[in-house]
């Protein structure tokens, strides 16, 4: 019998919380990856308001398990793996919200850039420490970081393997807020909550339209932007959005998700 090693939970209130559970550190086994790959699959296939991802205990994710590496083969297996459950992470069709507890180290960080936004405790630490191992990053860390805080601060990071404190996160861009430790996962949940109670069919798409538009040219993007603009008309919120605006003005409408 596997044991559950990352735990999801639907609220009332429309968020889904993902919780890693894997002993002190929340290290990010092949074991751990494989479930949360399918936790992250289910979400997109039955997409809750917004989702918040964070570590039980003092931890987020201090990394992968080092006793499973082993020379390049071992190396491909446990990148693809991270791949796979990364990527299904950022493809839920929703805002995804990193509160992030305690260190969020390598593998642990990479989870964190995965997420849309990323909300720290000000006890937070932040590092790519592959390097200290003699490797590099495997689980996109060299590519989402640089394309969150630019390649300069990315090559700082990855190449002394040193950590980052929260305030300096968030002075840098990777962290998007700094919270008290003991209000993080209350405060992410609440964010998350706002953002559930919008029109959800729009969400999905306005991410959508960012994260394929960052992946080609410009003319691409705004391609991509013009043809979910016109989808998004077809969806229920928008015709309950536009009618309430000519009725009440902005910021009265009560969306359906659908």
């Amino acid at each position: 019998m596997t044991d559950e090693l990352v735990h999801l939970t639907r609220g009332d209130d429309g968020v889904a919380t993902v919780t890693l559970d894997n002993g002190k550190a929340n290290t990010l086994s092949t074991a751990l990856l494989g479930q949360l790959e399918a936790i992250a699959l289910d979400l997109a296939a039955t997409p809750p308001g917004a989702v918040v991802v964070t570590g039980q205990g003092r931890m987020f994710a201090a990394g992968a398990e080092i006793s499973e590496f082993g020379g390049a083969d071992e190396a491909r297996t446990i990148g693809a793996s991270f791949h796979r459950a990364l990527d299904a992470v950022a493809a839920i069709p929703r805002l995804v919200v990193a509160a992030v507890n305690g260190f969020a180290l390598g593998g642990g960080c990479e989870l964190a850039l995965a997420c849309d936004l990323r909300i720290a405790a000000d006890n937070a630490r932040f590092g790519q420490p592959e390097i200290l191992l003699g490797i590099i990053p495997g689980g996109g860390g060299t590519q989402r970081l640089a394309r969150l805080i630019g390649p300069a601060r990315a090559k700082d990071l990855i190449l002394t393997g040193r950590q980052v404190r929260a305030e300096e996160a968030l002075a840098w861009g990777l962290v998007d807020r700094v919270v008290p430790a003991d209000d993080l996962v209350a405060e992410a949940t609440a964010f998350a909550a706002t953002i559930a109670a919008g029109p959800l069919a729009a969400h999905g798409l306005a991410k959508q339209a960012i994260d394929g538009g960052l992946q080609g040219t410009l003319a691409d993007g705004l391609a991509l932007e013009l043809q979910l603009f016109a989808d998004v008309f077809a969806t229920q919120d928008a015709r309950i959005g536009v009618q309430s605006f000519l009725a009440d003005g902005p910021g009265k409408a009560t969306f359906t998700g659908r």
